[in-house]
C-alpha cells in the first residue's frame, strides 16, 4: 500500500499495532492430484471499532493497516466531517477483541453527529452502514464540476499500472484497491483492504493528509462501482472514478446526478463510460 505521493511502497502496517496486514498460515494443498504441505500469505481482517469523542459509532471490518487514513477518510465520506480541518487527530488502542479508533474531532461536528446519530455494523460485503432509514440511503450530494482532461489513454494508463501498486493483493489474492491517478494516468496513490468501502475511504484520507488536489485526477477502483463507492467519492469532491469492474444501475444513476464521469469494466484497453461520457477525451487509437 501507498499513502504518499512520492512513489514509495510500504507495507502498510501501522507502526503502534501489533496486528500485521498479512499473516502466514499452513495450508495442505492439492495441485494436479499431488498432495503438499505448504505456507501461505492470507490478507488479515480485524474489528475497528470508530469512536468520536468518546461515543462507539461504527464497528467496521478491516485489513490493520493505514488506520489514521481509514478513520479520516471515513469521517469524510459518510459525512461526519464538513472538511480535514474539523479532524484532532485519532489514537488507535488495540485488544484480543480487535482495535479501537479513538477519533477527536470539533464540537460541531460531534453536534452534528449527536443529532443525526445512528447505530453501525460494518462489513465487507454489500451493506449500507446500517443506515435505520430509506431516506439515509440515497443522500444529498454535492454538485460536481465536469473531469477535468480526463482521456482514454490516461485510464489504458492507470489500469496498465495499478498492478504493480498493489503488493498486498500480490503476496495474498485477497484485497481491493483504491488508487489515485494523475490527468495522465499515472497512479500516484494507492490503499489496499479487504473490504473495497474501506480501501477508498484509506484513500480519502490519506490524500487529505497529504493535502492532495482532488479536483486534478481521478480515481481508479478495482471493484464493482456500487452506490456507496459513487457516493463516498462524489461527498469529497473526486469527479471522476474508474472501475475494472461493473457498475450497478444505481450507481450510474447517482452519477448522472452529481455530474461524476463513470468508468466500468476498465481492463486492458477496453472501458464503458456510463455517465458523462462526454467529459473523455477518445482519441483514435
Amino acid at each position: 500500500m501507498m499513502h504518499a505521493l512520492d512513489m514509495e511502497t510500504h507495507t502498510g502496517a501501522d507502526h503502534a499495532l501489533q496486528h500485521p496486514p498479512s499473516v502466514r498460515m499452513a495450508v495442505a494443498r492439492t495441485r494436479a492430484g499431488v498432495a503438499s504441505r505448504a505456507h501461505e500469505e492470507l490478507a488479515d481482517e480485524v474489528p475497528v471499532a470508530l469512536e468520536y469523542n468518546g461515543v462507539s459509532h461504527a464497528v467496521m471490518l478491516a485489513t490493520p493497516a493505514d488506520l489514521e487514513a481509514f478513520a479520516l477518510g471515513f469521517s469524510l465520506s459518510e459525512g461526519i466531517l464538513a472538511s480535514a480541518a474539523e479532524f484532532h487527530g485519532v489514537e488507535l488502542e488495540e485488544d484480543a477483541a480487535g482495535i479501537t479508533a479513538h477519533i477527536e474531532i470539533a464540537a460541531g461536528a460531534f453536534m452534528r453527529l449527536k443529532e443525526r446519530r445512528r447505530s453501525l455494523a460494518g462489513r465487507t460485503g454489500c451493506g449500507l452502514c446500517g443506515v435505520d432509514s430509506l431516506a439515509q440511503v440515497i443522500r444529498p450530494l454535492p454538485c460536481l464540476a465536469p473531469a477535468r482532461d480526463l482521456s482514454a489513454a490516461a485510464i489504458r494508463r492507470a489500469v496498465a499500472q495499478a498492478r504493480a501498486w498493489q503488493p498486498l493483493n500480490r503476496l495474498t489474492g485477497a484485497t481491493h484497491a483504491a488508487l489515485w491517478c494523475g490527468r495522465d494516468g499515472a497512479p500516484r496513490a494507492a490503499f489496499e483492504d479487504v473490504g473495497r468501502h474501506n480501501a477508498l475511504d484509506k484513500l480519502i484520507g490519506g490524500l487529505h493528509l497529504d493535502g492532495a488536489e482532488l479536483a486534478d485526477g481521478f480515481c481508479l477502483i478495482t471493484s464493482r462501482a456500487s452506490v456507496e463507492m459513487v457516493q463516498k467519492a462524489a461527498t469529497v469532491g473526486m469527479a471522476a472514478m474508474v472501475a475494472m469492474s461493473a457498475p450497478t444501475a444505481l450507481a450510474v444513476r447517482t452519477a448522472l446526478g452529481c455530474g461524476m464521469t463513470l468508468v466500468a469494466f476498465a481492463r486492458g484497453d477496453d472501458f464503458s463510460a456510463y455517465s458523462h461520457g462526454a467529459n473523455l477525451a477518445l482519441e483514435a487509437r
